[in-house]
């Protein structure tokens, strides 16, 4: 016996074809409507037909779409599946080392059961939470996640719902917690058949159709989103979920959706006795998402921080096209690794306007801000999709890891990043639609023009096979020099941070930063635990102050002459002092 039932308030007439059979349902109040079908089953496949049109459409809350997002939808019980985490308590956010990945493109099969495979990996690099990119249900056979139209679904791309579970238990079993991205501020350009139901969208947005927030009819579908993001976290035992783009989510009402989703992450965090963490992604620069509900704030527990990775970036390679502009001096890093945020209301030359509010940094500790070196966005948004690998020394990736990891921030790495791969991450969908696919591909070469790229440069074609292979990852390069030496420094960096509680430390307030800009040096000062990064291309020598004690971990033969330390070009060194 399987109940169907789907809100269509603006419907006269809703029936659900099941397996070749039409049943009529019957109004439930509050615009549902409900059937209960004998003979339907897990993997019975079912649509919605609404008046009297004769289009079968898929389920707004499908578990399951293995004809894809325009076809039937298929009966899945995610409570059949076999856990085996049953003793596992979960992942805090505090403390913890994250690790983005995109499934198609970790593995070169590219699926949830290869993913597995690689997962003593993150292991041995000390990962605590992989934050894994979108993967509900998208048109096309491989796609970044962010087109997703049917968002109760797994794509069948990776291998379905039940290879996502294995996934998630199989991190469990190795102490890795798992995060989900997903995007709420849009659906995706093809398979987007929720306004047919009732409702839902509330025009558009730059990325596609926005939802109703805060409109009639509004409350289901903010029921929509809010049972969602339980869904994830229940029935596929995630440890949390990061919140695409929210400074797109138009909601004028008095309590926030973001607020609403914190409310009810919390509940089911306490009943099911493990920490559930909310990270949003916002360009807002307010750190009212990650101030506490009782705070006046959202509640969320993290926010990426652009920030802190546009003045790493910009100080690392000189760059200051297009949003990096505002970005890349020594004192200017320096302040952002001491208030978490560049602009606090100050002025955005990018954005040609004031920007941001400054952190109270004695209430909201670094824990609550995401630093990086690189993320999907940052590397898959650059016209040809290339690392910081693909221009820096080994080096200065390890300086940029240094100043990651030794931060009181909640450090999170890209696929990859450890050990300075070669491969670029580029753009890539392929809709079945040609027109559209022709779209997706103009779009992205006026968009790079826009940020200040070379309106000439060659941007690869997201279309192509060719862009999608070649953004997956190279299993054979951590093996090899001088991508094994990286490796190793990443490693030491994580497991320093673990050992040493200075350097896990999330108050900014204690955090103490000198740098000389003519030298290109930087000093964090942790405590006791000093880390000094050297971006120069040259050798210097930082006065100490006082004796120093020992090197704990250094990337070149740094050496201590009384007070001063003699640093190489291109290195660091974490000294006791």
């Amino acid at each position: 016996m399987t109940e169907f039932e789907v809100w269509a308030p603006r419907r006269q007439r809703v029936r659900v074809e099941v397996a070749g059979s039409v049943h009529e349902l019957s109004p439930a109040g509050g615009g549902w409507w409900r059937v209960e079908v004998p003979t339907a089953g897990p993997g019975t496949d079912y649509a919605y037909l609404l008046d009297d049109d004769a289009t079968p459409l898929p389920d707004p809350r499908s578990r399951r779409q293995p004809h894809g997002v325009h076809g039937p939808s298929q009966v899945y019980r995610p409570e059949a599946f076999a856990w085996t985490d049953h003793g596992w308590t979960g992942r805090a956010l505090p403390g913890s080392v994250i690790y983005e990945l995109h499934i198609g493109t970790f593995t070169p099969a590219g699926t949830f059961d290869a993913a597995i495979e690689r997962l003593e990996h993150l292991v041995d690099l000390g990962v605590d939470l992989v934050e894994v990119l979108p993967v509900n249900a998208v048109d096309g056979p491989r796609n970044w996640g962010y087109d997703g139209v049917l968002w109760y679904a797994v794509t069948e791309n990776y291998g379905g719902p039940e290879a996502f579970q294995r996934f998630v238990d199989a991190c469990h079993r190795r102490g890795l917690g798992v995060v989900l991205d997903v995007v709420y501020n849009h659906l995706g350009p093809s398979g987007a058949y929720l306004d047919r139901f009732g409702p839902y969208f509330a025009g558009q947005n730059i990325w596609g159709p926005s939802l109703n927030l805060d409109g009639p009819g509004s409350d289901e579908v903010r029921r929509y989103v809010l049972d969602n993001a339980a869904m994830w976290l229940r029935d596929f035992h995630l440890d949390g979920l990061r919140l695409d783009a929210v400074h797109a989510l138009h909601d004028s009402r008095a309590v926030h959706l973001l607020e609403d989703v914190s409310t009810e992450v919390e509940a089911l965090s306490a009943h099911v006795r493990r920490p559930l963490s909310l990270i949003a992604e916002s360009d807002l620069n307010d750190p009212k998402l990650v101030t506490a509900r009782e705070g006046g704030g959202y509640g969320l527990h993290a926010q990426w921080d652009d920030d802190i990775h546009h003045q790493l970036h910009a100080a690392l390679t000189g760059e200051r096209q297009g949003y990096y502009v505002d970005f890349g001096s020594l004192p200017g890093l320096a302040a952002t690794l001491r208030q978490a945020f560049f602009h606090t209301d100050t002025e955005s030359a990018f954005r040609r306007r004031a920007h941001g509010r400054a952190v109270n940094t004695r209430l909201i500790p670094g824990h609550r801000f995401l630093a990086y070196l690189q993320n999907h966005d940052q590397i898959g948004n650059r016209a040809v999709g290339d690392r910081i690998s693909a221009t820096l020394s080994p080096g200065l990736l390890a300086c940029g890891a240094a100043l990651v990891l030794c931060s009181p921030y909640t450090p999170m790495l890209f696929m990859g990043e450890e050990w300075g791969a070669t491969t670029p991450w580029q753009f890539f969908s392929h809709f079945p639609d040609a027109e559209l696919r022709e779209n997706v591909r103009r779009g992205r070469t006026e968009e790079f023009a826009e940020h200040g790229w070379d309106a000439a440069a060659v941007v690869p074609d997201p279309n192509a096979d060719a862009t999608f292979t070649d953004s997956k990852l190279d299993w054979s390069e951590p093996d090899k020099e001088p991508h094994a030496s990286l490796l190793r420094t990443y490693q030491e960096l994580i497991a320093l941070r673990r050992a040493r509680p200075e350097l896990s430390d999330p108050w900014l307030y204690r955090l103490r930063v000198d740098v000389r800009e003519a030298d290109r040096i930087i000093v964090l000062r942790r405590g006791s635990v000093w880390v000094a990064v050297n971006l120069g291309a040259a050798p210097a020598v930082v006065a100490l102050g006082k004796p120093a004690g020992e090197i704990v971990l250094a990337s070149a033969d740094a050496a201590i002459d009384g007070t001063e330390l003699a640093l190489p070009a291109e290195s660091f060194a974490v000294i006791e002092v």
